[in-house]
C-alpha cells in the first residue's frame, strides 16, 4: 500500500522521502499505484521560460535604475512639442543634459565597442528591457531582466558576489540551488572561463515524469532535482561529453558536458500563463517602461553542439520533442566553412486565428541544433574555443522594423546597447546594367551608358548600391544632364519615367522578388536600412536580424548573440469563409536566412581582417583580406536565385501534402493520384535546388580554400 501524500506535498517530494531504492522502475510502480500512470509515462507540456546568463560581475541595483529612469525621461522629452523635430545631434545633447543631470553640456558620443560591456544596460538601452527582479545571496547577486510584457522574455543575469556568500542554514536566508556561486565556477571552468548563457529555462507542467526519464534513460545528465515550496525543480545537463573515439554505445557509460543546463520547473499555481518568472528566488522589483519600449518574446533556442544526433536523441527520449527541419550536410556553407542544422520541437496544441495570441504564445518550442563538418568557420570555432553551448537566442516581436530602427538610434545617441550583423546590399539588389536593361526594356547600350552615369554622379557606388536616401527628382535631374544632348536623347525620353523608376527599385530588387506588391516602398528601403533578412513559406514572411556577438572580452573572440525576428502569417480565409487557424512557425525558419547569417558570420569577420590588416598598414594582406570579403559576397549573390527555386519547392511540396491529407479524407483517387504527383514534382525540385547549392558551395569551398593557402605563404 502506497503510504498517502502528506499536507501540500508533491509526488516529487513523496518519492524523495520514500526509504525504498530509488531505481527508476520501482518509482515508475510508484506513480503506477497511486493511480498516476499516465502522468509518469506521458510527454510534458513545455513551454519556454526563462534563460539564465552568467557573467564576470554586475553593477548595483541603483545603477540600473538610474539608467532607467534616465531612458524614460529621454522617451517623455522626446515627445514635447520642442523636441518633435530635433536632429541626432540636438538628441544627443537632449540625452546627455538628462543622464548628466547637467543642461547645454557638449557631448560626443564614444564609438560604440561590443566588447567589455554591461549587458543588462546593452538590454536596456537596445531592447528596452528593465530590471524586475532580483536575489541577493549563495554567493551571488542576479538580476531579472524583462521586457514589457512580464510573461514574454525573461532573462536571468547572475554574477559572482563575496558580500552575500554569508551560511544560508543560519535562519536568515534560503538557500537556493540555482542560485549558488558553485554553478558559476562550474561553467567556467568547463566553458574555457567565458561568460554565456549557461541555463536554459522551461516551464513544464510535470517535473516528475521528465525526471523519471532521464533517470531511466539518461540518469548522467542529472544535475540537480528539488522542491523549494509550491515549485518542483529539476536541472539536466543538457548534452553529452564528445565520444572522440565513438567507443561508448550505451549512456549510462557517457559523461556529461557540465557546461549548460537544462531546467524544467513546475509550479503548483498551473501551466498557464505567468506574470512573473517561475523560479524560486526572485523578488519582483517595480519598474517603469517608456512609451518606446516593446515587448519580445522566447522563439527559438540555438545550440552548437559536438554530436547533433546525440542530442536530438536525448530530447525525443525526456521530452518527446522531434525534428522539425533539416538543413543537411553540403547546404549550408560558407567558402570551407560547413555544419549540419536540425530544429527540432514539440507539438503545440495552440489553435487560433488571434495573431496577438501568436505572437505571446510560448508554448511552440525550437531548439536549433548546429554541428560543425570542417575544422574551419564559426561553429567549429564557437566548439573549439568555447566547447559545446547556447549560440544564440532568438526572439519574436511585433514589428522587426519599428523595433530595430530604436534600437539603431538609442545606441547613436546613447552610446549602449546593440549593433548587427554586416549584410552586404546585394542581398537586397544592386543596380548593373543588365538588370537596367530588362527591367526598363531599354537596350544593353543605354542601360550600360546610365550605369555610369549613376557611378559617376554618385548615386550609386561602384558596387551598384543605390543610394537609400535619394529621390527621383535627384535621379531624373542627373540623367537629364548628361542624356538631353546625346544621340540617346529619343530613346532615353521614350523610357525616362521606366528608367528612373528601375534604378530606384534596384535598392530591394532581390526582396521585391521575394514580396512582390505585398509591401509598401518605405517598408522595403527600411527593411534594407536595417539590414533584416527576409524570407518566404508560401504566404508567410519571415523577417530576421542578429546582433552581433555579446559578453565579450575580446572583439576577435567567439560568443553568444541575439537574434530577432517578426513572424507575418499570411490573412488567408478558410473555404467557409473564416480565418484560417495560423500555423505555429509561421514563415519557417528560413534557409534563405539560415545560409545568409552562416555567410554574414563569416563575411563581418573577413571584413575585420581588412580593417585590422588596413590599421597594420599591410598593402598585401589587405588585398587578400579583400579577396576573402568578394569570395563570401560572390557566394552570397550567387546563391540567392539558388534559394528562392528551394524555398518555391518547399511551399509547393506544403501545398500539395496539405491538399493530399484533403483528398485522402474523401476518398478522391483522381485528386490523390494528381496531389501524389505534384508533391513528387516539388521534391524533385528541392532535390535538384539543394544538388545546386551544394555544387556552388563545394565550388567557393575550393575558392576559399586556395586564398587561405596564399594568405598563410
Amino acid at each position: 500500500m502506497v503510504p498517502p501524500l502528506k499536507d501540500d506535498e508533491t509526488w516529487t517530494e513523496r518519492l524523495h522521502r520514500d526509504s525504498s531504492p530509488t531505481a527508476t522502475h520501482e518509482k515508475f510502480n510508484l506513480m503506477v499505484e497511486a493511480g498516476a500512470a499516465e502522468r509518469a509515462t506521458a510527454f510534458p507540456q513545455v513551454k519556454f521560460s526563462h534563460i539564465h546568463i552568467y557573467v564576470d560581475c554586475l553593477d548595483h541595483l541603483h545603477d540600473y535604475k538610474k539608467q532607467e529612469n534616465d531612458l524614460c525621461d529621454f522617451a517623455a522629452a522626446l515627445i514635447l512639442e520642442e523636441n518633435k523635430y530635433i536632429d541626432k545631434s540636438g538628441k544627443r545633447q537632449l540625452w546627455q543634459s538628462i543622464a548628466s543631470g547637467e543642461q547645454f553640456l557638449e557631448y560626443e558620443i564614444p564609438e560604440f565597442v561590443p566588447q567589455n560591456r554591461d549587458v543588462i544596460k546593452q538590454l536596456m538601452a537596445g531592447f528596452g528591457m528593465r530590471v524586475t527582479g532580483l536575489h541577493h545571496g549563495c554567493g551571488t547577486k542576479s538580476f531579472l531582466v524583462t521586457t514589457k510584457d512580464l510573461g514574454g522574455v525573461q532573462i536571468v543575469v547572475t554574477a559572482k558576489d563575496p558580500s552575500s556568500n554569508v551560511p544560508w542554514n543560519d535562519g536568515k536566508r534560503e538557500y537556493y540551488q540555482h542560485f549558488d556561486q558553485g554553478n558559476i565556477d562550474r561553467f567556467y571552468q568547463n566553458q574555457n572561463g567565458k561568460q554565456g548563457i549557461a541555463v536554459l529555462g522551461f516551464h513544464v507542467d510535470n517535473v516528475e515524469a521528465v525526471y523519471l526519464r532521464y533517470q531511466q534513460l539518461h540518469p548522467n545528465l542529472i544535475h540537480y532535482h528539488g522542491t523549494y515550496g509550491s515549485t518542483s525543480i529539476l536541472e539536466v545537463y543538457a548534452y553529452y561529453q564528445h565520444d572522440w573515439d565513438h567507443t561508448e554505445v550505451n549512456s549510462s557509460n557517457k559523461k556529461p558536458d557540465v557546461g549548460t543546463l537544462l531546467r524544467f520547473v513546475e509550479t503548483r499555481d498551473g501551466f498557464g500563463s505567468v506574470a512573473f518568472c517561475v523560479l524560486p528566488g526572485l523578488e519582483q522589483v517595480h519598474a517603469e517602461f517608456d512609451d518606446e519600449s516593446r515587448p519580445a518574446y522566447f522563439d527559438h533556442w540555438v545550440s552548437n553542439v559536438f554530436s547533433r544526433t546525440e542530442f536530438l536523441s536525448t530530447l525525443h527520449d525526456t521530452l518527446g520533442f522531434e525534428s522539425k527541419v533539416d538543413f543537411n550536410a553540403g547546404v549550408v556553407a560558407a567558402g570551407e566553412a560547413q555544419i549540419e542544422s536540425t530544429v527540432t520541437g514539440n507539438e503545440s496544441t495552440l489553435v487560433t486565428a488571434d495573431k496577438d495570441i501568436v505572437l505571446q504564445d510560448q508554448s511552440q518550442v525550437y531548439l536549433p541544433i548546429n554541428n560543425a563538418l570542417s575544422p574551419v568557420g564559426h561553429v567549429h570555432g564557437f566548439l573549439d574555443e568555447i566547447g559545446q553551448g547556447v549560440q544564440h537566442i532568438a526572439n519574436r516581436v511585433e514589428n522587426l522594423v519599428e523595433f530595430v530602427s530604436h534600437c539603431n538610434e538609442f545606441r547613436e545617441i546613447t552610446g549602449e546597447g546593440f549593433t548587427f550583423l554586416q549584410i552586404p546590399r546585394s542581398y537586397y539588389g544592386v543596380l548593373s546594367s543588365k538588370y537596367l536593361a530588362d527591367k526598363a526594356n531599354i537596350s544593353t547600350e543605354l542601360a550600360e551608358i546610365v550605369v555610369n552615369i549613376c557611378f559617376d554622379t554618385n548615386i550609386a557606388s561602384l558596387d551598384g548600391a543605390v543610394d537609400l536616401e535619394i529621390s527621383s527628382d535627384v535621379v531624373f535631374k542627373a540623367l537629364d544632364k548628361e542624356l538631353m544632348e546625346t544621340p540617346f536623347k529619343e530613346l532615353y525620353l521614350e523610357a525616362r519615367e521606366r528608367v528612373v523608376e528601375a534604378i530606384l527599385a534596384s535598392r530591394y530588387s532581390n526582396l521585391y522578388n521575394l514580396l512582390r506588391n505585398h509591401v509598401s516602398e518605405s517598408t522595403y528601403l527600411d527593411l534594407v536600412k536595417n539590414k533584416i533578412l527576409c524570407d518566404v513559406q508560401g504566404q508567410d514572411v519571415l523577417y530576421q536580424i542578429f546582433t552581433c556577438k555579446i559578453l565579450l572580452k575580446e572583439v576577435a573572440d567567439e560568443a553568444p548573440f541575439f537574434e530577432f525576428i517578426q513572424r507575418v502569417c499570411s490573412e488567408c480565409e478558410s473555404e467557409d469563409g473564416c480565418p484560417t487557424k495560423v500555423k505555429a512557425g509561421c514563415g519557417g525558419f528560413g534557409i534563405r536566412n539560415f545560409l545568409t547569417l552562416f555567410l554574414s558570420i563569416e563575411l563581418t569577420k573577413a571584413m575585420r581582417e581588412v580593417s585590422e590588416a588596413t590599421v597594420a598598414g599591410d598593402k598585401s594582406r589587405i588585398v587578400l583580406a579583400q579577396r576573402k570579403v568578394d569570395c563570401f559576397t560572390d557566394q552570397l549573390n550567387e546563391s540567392n536565385p539558388i534559394l528562392t527555386q528551394i524555398s518555391d519547392a518547399m511551399t509547393e511540396e506544403g501545398v500539395c501534402v496539405e491538399k493530399l491529407k484533403g483528398a485522402e479524407g474523401k476518398g478522391d483517387a483522381t485528386a490523390i493520384a494528381f496531389w501524389r504527383e505534384k508533391k513528387l514534382a516539388a521534391e524533385r525540385k528541392k532535390i535538384e535546388g539543394n544538388e545546386r547549392l551544394m555544387e556552388c558551395s563545394h565550388r567557393y569551398e575550393e575558392l576559399m580554400r586556395k586564398l587561405r593557402k596564399e594568405m598563410n605563404d
